[in-house]
């Protein structure tokens, strides 16, 4: 199969599990974000060769923030294109706050493609993202409220909460991870309430 064929496929498989979920499956949706997470795997490690301790945690980041806006995807379009779109506003973000921790010069790309949610959907995805957070234990919670949300170095955010860096740094990682399967659980114990792709 040429690469493009690959990519058709991957493209069908992904978007007809995702229909399925949107439809009320819940099986459909968690064979969706497993899919889903080798996919934004891949496409970060591509982009962060020279950070690859940062892939896991964008791919978590990504996660949420696609479960949190998933009733805005157009199933008229390609469903990669709109996870890309997520994917690399996440991307120049993680640029932007290693560029102001790191003063690194590289250039950004032009913004003026990326997906932007309405007031009110960022509005619902904070409190989604907060209630999840407050079910972290605190050597968890306040390393990624300081670092993912306030934009703090590792370095600042030990001194703000007296952890050490290292503590900082697993304490994102697990804790990032312990928000996917938070996600994913809370969908399955909802038997994931079906919501209409977004309609023209």
């Amino acid at each position: 199969m040429t690469d493009q064929g690959r990519l058709n496929a991957n493209e069908a498989r992904l978007k007809g599990l995702l229909l399925r979920a949107l439809a009320g499956e819940a099986p459909a949706y968690q064979a969706w974000l497993k899919e889903l997470s080798a996919h934004l795997r891949a496409y970060f490690r591509k982009r962060l060769t020279r950070f690859p301790d940062e892939v896991e945690d964008l791919v978590q980041e990504s996660l949420l923030a696609i479960h949190n806006q998933r009733h805005t995807y157009d199933a008229d379009l390609p469903l990669t294109a709109w996870v890309h779109a997520i994917a690399k506003y996440k991307l120049v973000d993680l640029l932007r706050r290693r560029a102001r921790r790191d003063a690194l010069t590289d250039p950004l790309e032009d913004e003026s493609d990326f997906l932007v949610a309405t007031d009110s959907e960022a509005a619902e995805a904070k409190r989604d993202v907060g209630k999840l957070l407050g079910q972290l234990p605190d050597r968890q919670r306040l390393p990624i409220v300081h670092t993912k949300l306030e934009g703090l170095s590792v370095a600042e955010a030990a001194r703000l909460t007296g952890m050490s860096e290292s503590a900082i740094k697993v304490g994102v990682h697990r804790g990032m991870k312990a928000l996917a399967v938070m996600i994913l659980e809370s969908s399955v114990d909802r038997s994931f309430s079906p919501v209409r792709p977004h309609e023209h």
